[in-house]
């Protein structure tokens, strides 16, 4: 619609118009969405967070502390991101990689458990969680090698294979902390992005199954995992065992209902859903601001996603190809594990350990996750930029 409407406009309205869109330093459809979630997600932690941190800290505000600490440590980081050539990151791709592995192997050494699970590293005051970066930086690796390999990655198995034995071996890494949900997550965004960059359709059916067959053993011979499982198909066969979580989650979306309870109103978050700040916010929200709350939360994520997309497509027309596949490989990232999360506190999945982006407490994900969203927009400004690096000088390759 926009390009029929400058058509028939003046040239120099036409020129006014184009030139001031391509100086905008920014993509504020994306800004606005970005902020809109993040400022939904502190009010929902901190509505959902009082009573545990009453408890347990003696100060209700606690995880809100921490939480706008995270977020400032999240700006912090993406401000410099936002300063580095998206062309850094393909050049440091291999660099990268290695850092994800050394952090995930530190942390199946040095690491401690929380609830039976070894995924943290303690920095001072800070609990980092070495999946979170792990899934940045491969997606990175995986998009500069489907730029450097593209060729290969649609005439051969072997190109098809090579980034799968890199994400083997992330799998076998996260799987003995455990972590089937980082796993499941990069998996999927793997494949999606093999498929957009013209791996053969044979080739995807058999990865798709081979996957779908690891994740079957991978249940079937862990007695947690299988619980989880049981307990999703029938959670009320053990209410107050393994289908606890799932039960209580769903008792928060039957008392939202259309409008909800109100904010700060939840019977749930009294302790009675575990992890209601992290990874089941989603049935607080359903249960305090009700159908129309969750629809509004699913809407901005669909459209951050839906944006997302559309900048990875700009940058493919202009030939930026790892920007594109960046940008896409990001908006897979957000859009499947926002799915995921959704479905597992709607009952709709088997309960994993993902938060929902931009909205549950969590500082290893929200910082990791306001980084990949500076990078979006530094992909965004330099297409708009036709590739020309305004802060290094020369163009991105």
């Amino acid at each position: 619609m926009k390009a029929f409407t400058l058509l028939h406009w003046p040239r120099w309205q036409q020129w006014s118009l184009l030139e001031r869109d391509q100086q905008r330093d920014y993509d504020s459809v994306f800004l606005v969405l970005l902020l809109a979630l993040l400022a939904i997600g502190l009010v929902m932690v901190t509505s959902a967070s009082i009573p545990v941190a009453d408890r347990m800290f003696g100060n209700p505000i606690y995880f809100t502390m921490r939480h706008l600490i995270y977020m400032g440590l999240g700006f912090a980081c993406a401000i410099a991101v936002l300063n580095i050539p998206v062309h850094w990151w393909h050049q440091s791709n291999i660099l990268l990689l290695a850092l994800a592995v050394a952090a995930l192997l530190a942390v199946l050494l040095f690491g401690h458990s929380v609830n039976g699970a070894k995924r943290w590293l303690s920095v001072g005051p800070i609990n980092i969680q070495a999946a979170e970066p792990a899934k940045l930086f491969f997606f990175v690796y995986l998009a500069s090698y489907l730029v450097r390999r593209h060729d290969e990655v649609r005439d051969n198995m072997k190109g098809f294979l090579k980034p799968m034995l890199v994400l083997f071996l992330f799998a076998v890494l996260l799987l003995l902390q455990p972590d089937l949900g980082t796993v499941i997550v990069m998996f999927a965004t793997a494949v999606v992005l093999l498929f957009l960059a013209g791996a053969k359709l044979w080739q995807f059916i058999v990865l798709m199954a081979t996957g779908l067959l690891s994740v079957a053993v991978l249940i079937v011979y862990s007695e947690y995992r299988w619980r989880r499982v049981t307990a999703f198909l029938d959670p009320w066969a053990d209410p107050f065992g393994s289908g606890y979580q799932l039960t209580q989650s769903l008792m928060a979306f039957g008392r939202g209902g259309f409008s909800g309870q109100g904010l700060g109103n939840s019977i749930q978050k009294l302790e009675y859903l575990p992890e209601a700040h992290t990874d089941f916010i989603f049935a607080i929200i359903a249960e305090e601001v009700g159908f129309l709350g969750v629809l509004g939360v699913i809407a901005l994520l669909f459209l951050m996603v839906a944006r997302i997309l559309w900048i990875g497509r700009q940058a493919m027309l202009k030939h930026m190809h790892f920007h594109g596949f960046l940008a896409l490989g990001m908006a897979i990232w957000f859009g499947f594990q926002t799915a995921v999360n959704v479905g597992v506190a709607s009952g709709v999945l088997p309960t994993k350990g993902l938060t929902l982006p931009f909205v549950s407490y969590g500082g290893s994900s929200l910082i990791i996750m306001l980084i990949a969203a500076a990078l979006v927009m530094r992909i965004d400004f330099e297409v708009r930029m036709d590739g020309k690096q305004a802060i290094t000088g020369g163009r991105s390759k």
